[in-house]
Order: structure tokens, then sequence, then C-alpha cells
């Protein structure tokens, strides 16, 4: 779905579809009027986009008698965001577990902390004990 999402994003056209999407839900002569005050576009060719855009997954389409209404898919645009992010930070991924692990650390210095107050004897790490 994302390679499809990416190449519908490729075209300028499309993203303009989109951005006039991003106002809400809307039917398609709706759309086709805001493209044309953008750019010379036909309605053929506004239709075309979002043929394509829906294709990819990136707006939806509800009928409603003989009229189509369009809008953005927020879920598809979520997972185009989530692969971006991906890139900006590959080591995201590993953040849930290296902030369990920062939890797990915390504990054992506690418990560690704890077992010290309640036996009077004092504990430091291995590297204080180490000359200099």
């Amino acid at each position: 779905m994302i390679g499809r999402a990416l190449d519908a994003l490729g075209d300028a056209t499309r993203r303009q579809v989109l951005e006039v999407l991003a106002a809400g839900e809307q039917p398609a002569g709706a759309v086709v009027e805001a493209m044309q005050a953008r750019m010379a576009i036909s309605q053929p060719a506004v239709s075309q986009h979002l043929k394509v855009l829906r294709d990819a997954g990136l707006v939806t389409v509800r009928t409603e008698g003989t009229r189509r209404f369009y809008a953005l898919d927020p879920d598809a645009l979520t997972a185009v965001r989530g692969w971006i992010d991906r890139l900006l930070d590959p080591a995201g991924a590993f953040t849930p577990a290296l902030d369990a692990l920062a939890t797990e650390v915390a504990r054992g210095k506690k418990a560690r902390r704890d077992a010290a107050a309640t036996t009077g004897v004092k504990t430091t790490s291995a590297r204080r004990r180490r000359p200099a």
C-alpha cells in the first residue's frame, strides 16, 4: 500500500487534490471546482486523479444517490507518515524496548537501595570502587 500511495503522491496535481480534501469530505463537483480555481484542468482529468488517489488508498469515496463524496483516508495517511517517521528515526522501533530496559534498570537500583537501607549495608557501584 505504501508504494502505491507514494507513487500517487509523486504527482503535484494529486497533492493539490489532497489539499482540497483536507478541508473535509466533498462532492466530486466541488473538488473539480476547487481544482479549476487553482489551475487549468478538465473535469475528466480531476476524476482520473481522484481514481488514482482512491486506488492508492489515500481517499475514500461514498455514494449518495448519484453523487460521489470524497474524503481523505486517515489510516492511509497515518501509514505514510509512519513510513516517513521510520526513515527519519530508524532507531525509533527500539524505543519501547529501550524504555522498558531503562525502567528495569531503575527498579534494580531502587531495589538495591531499599535492601541497603533495610540491612544498613551501603552499596557502591563497580565503577566507583575501581582505582583511578
